[in-house]
């Protein structure tokens, strides 16, 4: 049985209501939510024993931010207590052509101040199978960056697959290093990586490139130097999301594994009810495809694409689509009937 660990942070979200901006909005709805915790409670409703490793303020907001994990039936026995505060992000829902905006207020935070070695990550993965973590926490602090190191060495040392989101926030990465400066070591022992080709390339101090996804050839040709520089890699994925509007997107995939390309078909999804978190539900539906069905790689992107689709129906950053609803859509039902 597989048992998956991520690491990272969980946030307070507040977001305005009724597609208000923030300076109409008098009232927040608050909730809860970060890349790695969003990949993890994916992860257990599909009936994946999974875990997430974090750092919490001892207050009243972390006790409710573990309460949260709990809730959603994630494992929490390395979760520990420290630090001044839980980071905040503010999210303004756009509406038709104006898009959605997102304010940090995350400095400083609980995981971000953690020191080098917090972790007993032998103990932490022990019996466990694979290992997820972001771009995002290796952006979040140095000193997250550096843990974060320490659990890719451990888990590659110990035999786990590991799996990353790129996840690259131009709003982060404040400490004084580039993307290009981090994330090459850290990818050099991944086995599954989730992102745009030229995002993989920004980070790995390769040439900026637009590239053609239509095009199977020069595909393949990106992702082998991807492969190149990642000598770990088996598995390179990749979301393909055109927006016509903040409430119409159109939503795809790619994913190579050294030798073949696989396409899934190219979804609509109107109308928009929450964008955050579709790529989380991308990495989660990923990750629990590639545990079930390892052999069908066809299977595995249509299922990514199925529940990125209907996390973009689900208000918060959660996807709690069900296995069988995002079977519906592989299948080729998108219908939306009532279930009676």
């Amino acid at each position: 049985m597989s048992k998956v660990v991520t690491f990272g942070e969980i946030m307070l979200r507040l977001s305005t209501e009724k597609y208000l901006r923030f300076s109409q909005s008098k009232n927040f709805s608050a909730t809860y939510g970060g890349g790695e915790f969003n990949v993890a409670v994916s992860l257990a409703n599909y009936g994946i024993d999974a875990e997430f490793v974090t750092r919490l303020p001892e207050n009243e907001i972390g006790e409710c931010a573990l309460k949260e994990m709990r809730k959603m039936k994630v494992n929490t026995q390395n979760v520990i207590f420290g630090g001044d505060r839980l980071g905040i992000y503010f999210l303004e829902t756009g509406s038709g052509n104006r898009g959605s905006n997102v304010v940090y207020d995350r400095a400083n935070s609980a995981i971000a101040s953690i020191e080098r070695g917090t972790f007993d990550w032998e103990k932490i993965f022990e019996g466990k199978t694979w290992f997820h973590f972001s771009g995002i926490t290796a952006a979040i602090s140095e000193n997250a960056a550096e843990e974060c190191l320490m659990a890719i060495k451990t888990a590659h040392k110990l035999g786990l697959t590991i799996s990353c989101d790129l996840n690259y926030r131009s709003k982060l990465w404040k400490y004084g290093k580039q993307p290009s400066e981090v994330m090459p070591e850290m990818l050099s022992y991944c086995n599954v990586i989730l992102g745009d080709i030229d995002t993989a390339n920004f980070m790995l101090g390769m040439e900026k490139v637009d590239p053609d996804y239509t095009d199977e050839i020069a595909l393949k040709g990106f992702y082998s130097k991807l492969f190149e520089k990642c000598p770990n890699l088996k598995i390179a994925a990749t979301t393909l999301r055109y927006s016509v509007s903040a409430s119409h997107q159109r939503i795809g995939g790619i994913l190579y594994d050294g030798k073949s390309i696989y396409e899934a078909v190219v979804k609509e999804v109107t109308p928009v009810v929450d964008r955050v978190g579709t790529g989380d539900a991308f990495m989660g539906g990923l990750v629990y495809s590639l545990i079930s069905t390892p052999e069908n790689l066809q299977r595995n992107i249509d299922f990514a694409v199925a529940a990125c689709c209907l996390k973009h129906t689900i208000v918060g950053d959660y996807n709690l689509a069900t296995l069988q609803e995002i079977e519906n859509i592989v299948n080729g039902d998108s219908s939306g009937k009532v279930s009676r």
